[in-house]
């Protein structure tokens, strides 16, 4: 029984993208395969569907409604900012405790396989005192590191692999997701991280109709 944190080197990268083959991939195996992604921002409720929760919801074959999208994502904000800006906007507060038993729950009543997906990138914070990287500490689950392909990741995806190896956290793999219109091709930036990141494994997912091949690729490195 397997329980992965798919965690990101900044906004928009692909860790919904990710998260969402990856479910479709262990539906096909005929895995039993759940997710959760605790808190959202940027979330509008006239558009749940296109949502983050919506898009795991929509993978996982589970209707997207209000009980789901609360079972899955149970902290909402909808200013797209950092968490804890989100909350002061919207006069709300994270009781962080609170936020990391419904991690832990859910890691305790897996039936095979957890995914579950952060927020942002690894520094991002969470209330006023905690941030994403203290949150996967807590939880000591390995790791999916999601970078894209835009000029700039190579920085950022090794930045992140110093701050994550301080904190002596397991990275399953490092996931490239091409990057719409970047000037960086994929093949050579997942050959330029592989070159630093060794002996973690690399994999990029192209922006092709059919990704089925790449996921399967994936999980093949999870099991």
């Amino acid at each position: 029984m397997t329980a992965i944190f798919v965690t990101g080197t900044g906004t928009n990268v692909g860790k919904t993208f990710v998260t969402a083959g990856l479910i479709r991939h262990f539906r096909r195996q005929a895995r039993a395969v759940d997710a959760l992604k605790p808190m959202v921002t940027g979330f509008d409720p006239a558009a749940v569907e296109a949502s983050d929760p919506g898009v795991l919801l929509g993978a996982l074959g589970r209707p997207v409604n209000a009980d789901e999208v609360e079972r899955i994502s149970p902290w909402r904000f909808t200013t797209p900012v950092a968490p804890d800006l989100a909350a002061r906007r919207e006069n709300r507060r994270l009781d962080y405790k609170a936020f990391v038993d419904v991690s832990h729950r859910a890691i305790a009543a897996r039936k095979d396989v957890l995914l579950i997906e952060g927020i942002g990138g690894i520094m991002v914070p969470l209330d006023e005192r905690h941030t994403v990287l203290d949150w996967m500490t807590m939880l000591r689950l390995p790791l999916l590191l999601v970078t894209g392909s835009y000029v700039g990741t190579i920085s950022h995806t090794l930045t992140a692999l110093h701050v994550l190896a301080r904190r002596n956290l397991d990275i399953l793999a490092i996931v490239v997701s091409e990057s719409a219109g970047s000037a960086a091709p994929l093949d050579e930036t997942i050959l330029t991280i592989s070159r630093f990141a060794a002996p973690i494994h690399v994999i990029g997912i192209p922006r092709l109709p059919d990704t089925t091949e790449s996921f399967a690729t994936l999980a093949n490195l999870l099991d």
